[in-house]
């Protein structure tokens, strides 16, 4: 960290074991990233006059090169896990420990790309034994039955019609289970 780390008490004494426990977690938020250039802690015990019962609320606040990561630990009443200030503690940091993870993987490329699904045109159509090919544009052939094509649309498939489909290994070599007639409005 560039800047130095701040913990701040509100409605609770500072305590050092409580402080010693921060400052160990965010050391160990470096080995994630180490363009973390600041990071604040605020603990909150919200009804402080009580000894017990106390819902503790754990923020976060990280600075890093494109902007801020927060994390804000408020609990209901109904969880009381967070009477415990060293649980609100290790749940926040978990919490900041994945968006760190999360921001390092963005920054190094490394984020899931949904592929668009496999797509080809209709080479030819056998309605009489319900079963049709599809080219795709690396030149392979899929087989598919009538039974695959959605919506009943089998009857509506031409030769040259774009299709999309789910490929999957059969019998005799590759096959779709799924096929979906492409509409002129669709998106590639």
């Amino acid at each position: 960290m560039q800047i130095p780390l701040q913990i701040t008490y509100r409605n609770m004494e500072p305590s050092a074991a409580v402080e010693a426990n921060i400052r160990g977690k965010a050391a160990k938020l470096d080995q994630f990233s180490d363009q973390i250039m600041s990071c604040r802690v605020v603990v909150e015990a919200p009804h402080g006059h009580h000894h017990q019962g106390n819902l503790f609320q754990v923020r976060i606040d990280l600075t890093v090169p494109e902007g801020e990561l927060l994390v804000s630990h408020e609990h209901h009443h109904k969880d009381h896990s967070h009477e415990d200030v060293y649980v609100a503690i290790r749940d926040a940091f978990d919490a900041m420990k994945r968006q760190l993870e999360d921001y390092a993987r963005k920054r190094r490329g490394k984020v899931k790309k949904h592929e668009s699904p496999a797509h080809g045109r209709i080479l030819a159509l056998v309605p009489a034994e319900d079963y049709g090919r599809i080219q795709t544009p690396d030149e392979r052939l899929i087989y598919f039955h009538r039974n695959s094509v959605l919506d009943n649309a089998f009857d509506k498939l031409e030769v040259g019609n774009e299709v999309r489909f789910v490929e999957e290994m059969g019998e005799r070599g590759p096959q779709a289970s799924t096929v979906i007639l492409v509409g002129k409005h669709h998106i590639t």
